[in-house]
């Protein structure tokens, strides 16, 4: 992949090695909590405010400071009917702003989400942390191989088609055994690859092809979910359904239903969620704690 020279030049120097320690204090015993960066113009709730990596580092102190515990840094908008921009134009966008991220602090835990490859390869080499894959191993054959080789955390999520197809697709014949069944098959898939289980978490793809009820359907049954042996990552922010549900057609206005949500997931030990509003989600579960 041909990358901008002064990304060549930065990719030149020494890898930052990630910390040894690659999971969130109290991991699996608290709801830990990712906080999202999209260095993207056209995601659906925060695109282009992001976009230059000064920005985005600044952001990143804020998460910090607020108690994040992992940040996620993505390129490649998700929303339905997304351009899907390639792994190079994606590598342009992302790369700078998780070097300058990394720099804060050499021990933050940073994710990167994608599900190209070489995008998740680079960023590893680069000083990311985990892997955030929407498409759980669908779109890239080798994503499981790089996750295999890097021996990190594996966001593998449930999800059908891609931007321009998931909402066509959400007919199932039994919602909580289908998208389980779909998950512990590509889990078989990542493992076969060499991808280690107790790297593995799962994420029921909130709004990835599922409509209003079949997302509010997922979140009522999450113990089916955090019943099983793999950690669950739930991630509402902002969400469409949120916004159908609260007739809010603004997306950051969405930070009420988001955090119903946060509390629903403290009380069923989902061990992370993946929001916008670092400080208002950690101030939320951090009472939902000591309610429940």
């Amino acid at each position: 992949m041909e990358l901008p020279f002064n990304l060549k030049v930065l990719l030149e120097l020494p890898t930052i090695k990630s910390n040894k320690n690659i999971w969130p204090k109290g991991w699996k015993t608290r709801t830990s909590l990712m906080g999202v960066i999209n260095v993207t113009p056209d995601s659906f709730s925060d695109g282009g405010d992001y976009l230059n990596p000064e920005k985005a580092r600044l952001r990143a102190i804020q998460f910090l400071n607020d108690g994040v515990d992992v940040i996620d840094i993505g390129g490649q908008s998700t929303k339905p009917k997304a351009d899907l921009i390639g792994a190079e134009e994606e590598s342009r966008r992302l790369l700078p702003a998780l070097l300058a991220i990394r720099e804060i602090n050499k021990e933050s835990l940073i994710s990167v989400d994608t599900f190209h490859s070489k995008v998740a390869e680079l960023a590893i080499n680069s000083g990311a942390n985990w892997i955030n894959d929407v498409s759980g191993g669908r779109y890239d054959s080798k994503m499981f191989s790089i996750a295999a080789e890097a021996v990190c955390p594996y966001i593998l999520t449930h999800s059908r088609g891609d931007s321009n197809t998931m909402d066509d697709m959400t007919s199932y014949k039994n919602l909580i055994i289908d998208v389980k069944e779909d998950l512990l098959r590509s889990t078989d898939k990542a493992v076969n690859s060499g991808v280690l289980t107790e790297n593995i978490i799962w994420d029921p793809g909130l709004g990835f092809a599922k409509n209003t009820e079949q997302n509010i359907t997922l979140i009522k049954n999450i113990d089916n979910f955090t019943s099983e042996r793999f950690p669950i990552l739930i991630g509402p922010s902002r969400k469409r359904f949120i916004g159908s549900i609260l007739n809010e057609s603004n997306p950051k206005l969405r930070i009420w239903g988001t955090a119903a949500i946060a509390c629903l997931c403290v009380k069923a030990n989902v061990s992370m969620i993946r929001v916008h509003d670092v400080e208002a989600i950690a101030k939320t579960i951090k009472m939902a704690e000591n309610i429940f």
